[in-house]
């Protein structure tokens, strides 16, 4: 049995989670908490990062990985294409959003939410039992801590990381009003990444965690600003998710 062992709020992980439905494989998913995942995740695999995806012995890490190794699996509904010039392309396309949209948009979205723990506590304890909620919410302070000082979140960073995601969205934006896909006629690897990565912007119901019902005034200014451009994401979503 496939076990991923996940944060549902991760857009990363719904990549992973995107990729194992779209293939259409049972499998099992394990919620981390931040911070307490770590000693779990690091007694299995190499870094403490996640998605982790296990199948008997086999441990694979993050979201790329994953896509790869159930491709090679589970061929059926492959995500990567099968020509080398198309392959290439479709990684291409994942390695940008990979660097161009995840880690900013997590920095930008955290700088405003870590500040507010009745937002964000909810979001990243889905998935727990009620007393694991409950010592979170304890710990908080500490955890919002650690999180700015690894991630680097502060004013500054939150404006650099805004004008990168900005840039990519306009790109991925001028593609998609030219094709339908990243990578030639059909969906793959490269769409699904992209709109996985953007999905906090957009908020589709099929990402599977339920969504605050409001947001910071600027932070809801910058989605409010971007919905317009990211009506790809909602078609990916509806047709291919």
């Amino acid at each position: 049995m496939l076990t991923l062992y996940q944060f549902p709020i991760s857009h990363y992980c719904e990549k992973a989670r995107w990729a194992l439905d779209y293939k259409g494989l049972n499998h099992n998913i394990i919620n981390l908490l931040p911070g307490e995942h770590v000693k779990k995740i690091k007694a299995i695999a190499p870094n403490s990062e996640v998605p982790v995806l296990q199948q008997d012995q086999e441990i694979i890490q993050g979201s790329g990985n994953i896509i790869s190794w159930l491709d090679e699996r589970y061929p059926a509904t492959p995500l990567t294409p099968v020509d080398l010039e198309s392959k290439t392309q479709a990684f291409e396309w994942e390695h940008y959003a990979d660097e161009n949209i995840g880690p900013h948009i997590r920095l930008y979205f955290y700088h405003y939410l870590l500040e507010e723990p009745a937002l964000t506590v909810p979001m990243l304890t889905q998935g727990q039992p009620f007393h694991k909620r409950l010592l979170f919410r304890v710990i908080y302070p500490k955890v919002r801590s650690i999180m700015r000082q690894h991630m680097k979140i502060n004013e500054r960073t939150a404006r650099i990381s805004l004008k990168i995601l900005e840039r990519a969205i306009n790109k991925l934006h001028a593609h998609y009003a030219q094709q339908d896909f990243l990578v030639g006629d059909q969906f793959s690897r490269a769409d699904l990444a992209a709109a996985s990565l953007l999905a906090p912007l957009v908020e589709p119901g099929k990402y599977g965690i339920t969504w605050p019902t409001h947001y910071p005034e600027e932070l809801q200014q910058t989605i409010n600003n971007f919905r317009d451009r990211l009506d790809w994401v909602d078609r990916l979503y509806r047709l291919y998710r």
